[in-house]
């Protein structure tokens, strides 16, 4: 069983709690959807204000839903559409204040305000994104970035099993 009390006063603690728990809760485990479940699971938990935490995953070369917490979502999103097609195609973090002003925004959640996008690399190859949405606009900072992606690059080896 795993129970995990990340109570940090600043968002550096914050993410070095969350990054501890993700290492410790992916640490072991082959299977990447298992360890995708987990994550979204404990991200959902860990951080506030948010509406949507998952990941989805590279299949044929478009995204398609994995593991999250959150309203049911879009299943399939292709390469260079809204912000998950966006970091997929540009391979680059995605951090978007308000979803309503992104040109061709999907909007799976009408609550979403901004959301937070990174993609996930293993080999060279892209293995899928990290999305996290927020009813909160303007929710997500550089530091929720920097630490969405260490976070990242900490278990993508675990992320990128099949």
């Amino acid at each position: 069983m795993y129970e995990f009390r990340i109570e940090a006063g600043d968002k550096s603690e914050l993410y070095r709690q969350l990054i501890d728990a993700a290492d410790s809760v992916t640490e072991g485990e082959p299977d990447a959807i298992a360890n995708m479940a987990n994550l979204s699971a404990l991200i959902f938990e860990a951080l506030p204000d948010l509406n949507w935490a998952g990941f989805y995953r590279n299949v044929g070369g478009e995204l398609v839903l994995g593991p999250f917490q959150g309203k049911a979502a879009c299943i399939r999103i292709p390469f260079g559409k809204g912000v998950c097609g966006g970091a997929a195609a540009s391979r680059e973090v995605q951090l978007v204040e308000d979803v309503h002003a992104y040109p061709g925004h999907i909007a799976c959640d009408a609550a979403s305000r901004s959301e937070l996008v990174v993609p996930i690399v293993h080999d060279g190859e892209l293995i899928g994104v990290l999305d996290l949405d927020s009813p909160r606009p303007a929710r997500f900072d550089g530091e929720d970035a920097a630490g969405c992606t260490l976070l990242i690059q900490k278990v993508t080896a675990r992320l990128a099993s099949r």
